[in-house]
Order: C-alpha cells, then sequence, then structure tokens
C-alpha cells in the first residue's frame, strides 16, 4: 500500500486515539461519585460576625463606636445622626478603591458609601479596631459643604 494512501487514515486513527485519550485524563481528574456516600454539610447558627472570626475585616457589629473630632464636625455640618452612620456600616456598600486596606490591623481604614435616612449619597470612613470601629469623617457625595472642620 502507498503511504500516500493511507496517510489520510493513519490521520483519522490518531485523531481518533488522541480524543479518546483527553476523555479518559478528563474522567480520572473528576472526583468519581459513589452512591454510598451522602454530602455533608455544616450549617453555623452565628448570625452576627464576631471579633475572633472577622480578624481582619470590617466589624459591623463593634461592641463601641468612637468618633473623631472631625467626623462629629463634619456630621454636624452635613445634619446625620450616630443612628445613620450605624445604619450606613451595617447596610453601606465597601469602596475598595477608596479604603486604605494593604496596612496593620489596626491602621486599616474602610470606606463604606451608602444613603441616608433623608437621600444624601454618604461615604464615611470607619477605622476598625479589635471590637471597637472609630468613625474618622463622612463625605457627602452628592453635595458640597460650606464647613470649616479641621
Amino acid at each position: 500500500m502507498n503511504f500516500k494512501k493511507a496517510a489520510p487514515y493513519l490521520g483519522l486513527i490518531f485523531l481518533a486515539l488522541l480524543s479518546f485519550g483527553l476523555k479518559k485524563c478528563q474522567e480520572s481528574r473528576q472526583p468519581t461519585k459513589d452512591p454510598t456516600v451522602k454530602p455533608t454539610t455544616k450549617k453555623t447558627s452565628n448570625p452576627k460576625p464576631t471579633v475572633a472570626s472577622e480578624p481582619r475585616g470590617l466589624n459591623r457589629h463593634p461592641a463601641k463606636m468612637n468618633y473623631s473630632k472631625h467626623a462629629r464636625c463634619r456630621m454636624d455640618c452635613r445634619q446625620i445622626s450616630e443612628k445613620e452612620i450605624e445604619a450606613i456600616l451595617l447596610n453601606g456598600t465597601i469602596n475598595y478603591k477608596k479604603s486604605s486596606l494593604q496596612v496593620a490591623d489596626c491602621q486599616k481604614k474602610y470606606a463604606v458609601e451608602g444613603i441616608t435616612d433623608d437621600g444624601q449619597r454618604v461615604r464615611v470612613i470607619f477605622a476598625p479596631c479589635a471590637d471597637e470601629v472609630t468613625v474618622v469623617t463622612c463625605i457627602d457625595l452628592g453635595k458640597e459643604w460650606a464647613c470649616s472642620c479641621q
């Protein structure tokens, strides 16, 4: 038999063997399903995250809230209450681009954004440390205020 006539057939046989081998290789990488083994799930009943479970994250349920003088001044000027600040902490969205997280744990600052009760779109800077959170400042994203807070 001439090689030129047999080459297409040999090519097809080679491709068939290659696809069969790849299929077997992929099957061996997937875990086998044993009908006698039942999957187990672990349920946790801790609705509130604790400091121990989130040592480096933003504690949205702190034992104590502190307010810097600057934050108090900006809150007074913008007519934002402590209740609204706490609601932003609980329900707001972290803006990672405006946050400072590549530092030691008690040096981190989280920029959390949300809407106050009266419709102001605000960004609040929180600095967590252990079981406390300090409000560093608050920014009204929709309006410039004429305040002279230092």
